[in-house]
């Protein structure tokens, strides 16, 4: 065991994983120290597959109800934080996140301080080819909505859930604030934003062999508005004003006055215009076009300073040579215990 190893833990939310479940868990690699399989009250023998693998690493806890991918990544994360591990992984049971390449998740933590590393499937045009379409145009429209919300506008790809974050950025998480559905990733990148985590992303190459997805578009189209909005502002009340009065907040609650009181008054000086056929006097337009072109300024200006807090992503590709195994066989890499 190298002195400066350090302990990694897989966390594996699964349901109705029967399939699926026991072909990931025979890929994990040799060096992640804990496997563990959160059982998120699947109906299927998702626990008796579990069951099947002799494998000492393997910690099996099961909900008796279902909570949602985030509920069962919170109680994975606290274990993970019991067995104080110093890195925490996310893998799905669906077997779509080739294990082997949790090294090069590893390596970009310890290599370039990263506090949070994610996947990408849209580095490579041929792994975009073989995407299913509508989840290509869901992943792609949930990306810029996500940059706005979280501020992190050099991310993509928020939905992939392949992470790995470290015990110390872990710890400083409120596991409170996170949401226990599918929108887990999405308010994961708004938290971490709050705390100005160090973002790191690996192109890597999703797998599909036809399985449906799980994320229905209806639960989406109805769900998600309102979790964006919500996470907009409480990052924004969070990053801007509870912890550090920034001139962000100014520029932005300036911005929305103007922009609020010349449309209003505006509206306002139209309808009269429309009802009585008397054109709107100069002042009047003055004063409604002049509050809007001071708000819109303002608020490009809060956009801009937005844009430029959000710290430098630092991007990888998969097949880079610097985050490959240190050995051939990949027992032993990027300092982590055998």
């Amino acid at each position: 065991m190298a002195s400066e190893g350090q302990s990694l833990v897989v966390i594996i939310p699964a349901y109705r994983a029967e399939t699926t479940i026991e072909s990931v868990l025979r890929r994990m690699p040799g060096y992640v120290d804990w496997i563990v399989v959160v059982d998120d009250a699947s109906p299927d023998g998702t626990a008796a597959s579990v069951g099947k693998v002799d494998d000492r690493r393997v910690i099996l806890i099961r909900h008796d109800r279902n909570v949602g991918v985030g509920g069962a990544m919170v109680t994975g994360f606290l274990k993970a934080l019991e067995l104080r591990a110093d890195l925490v992984a996310k893998v799905d049971a669906d077997g779509q996140m080739d294990p082997s390449y949790l090294d090069r998740f590893v390596r970009v933590c310890r290599l370039y301080g990263c506090d949070y590393v994610k996947a990408n499937r849209f580095g490579h045009l041929d792994s975009i080819a073989v995407m299913p379409k509508l989840r290509l145009w869901g992943s792609v429209l949930l990306s810029f909505l996500t940059k706005f919300v979280s501020g992190y506008w050099n991310i993509f790809d928020p939905q992939n859930g392949y992470v790995l974050i470290t015990r110390q950025m872990l710890k400083r998480l409120d596991l409170k604030k996170i949401h226990r559905g599918y929108f887990f990733e999405n308010s994961m990148l708004i938290l971490l934003n709050i705390l100005r985590a160090r973002i790191g992303e690996i192109y890597l190459p999703a797998v599909y062999r036809g399985e449906p997805s799980s994320m229905k578009l209806g639960t989406i189209l109805r769900t998600f508005p309102g979790h964006l909005c919500s996470g907009l502002l409480y990052r924004i009340y969070q990053k801007y004003f509870f912890r550090s009065l920034s001139p962000f907040f100014m520029l932005l609650v300036f911005g929305l006055i103007c922009c609020l009181w010349g449309g209003a008054w505006g509206a306002v000086a139209w309808y009269r215009s429309y009802a009585t056929g008397i054109p709107a006097a100069t002042g009047t337009v003055v004063l409604a076009l002049l509050p809007l072109i001071l708000g819109w300024s303002a608020l490009l200006q809060a956009f801009v300073l937005d844009v430029q807090d959000a710290g430098p992503c630092l991007l990888f590709d998969y097949d880079d040579e610097s985050l490959g195994p240190s050995r051939e066989d990949g027992s032993r890499s990027a300092g982590l215990r055998p």
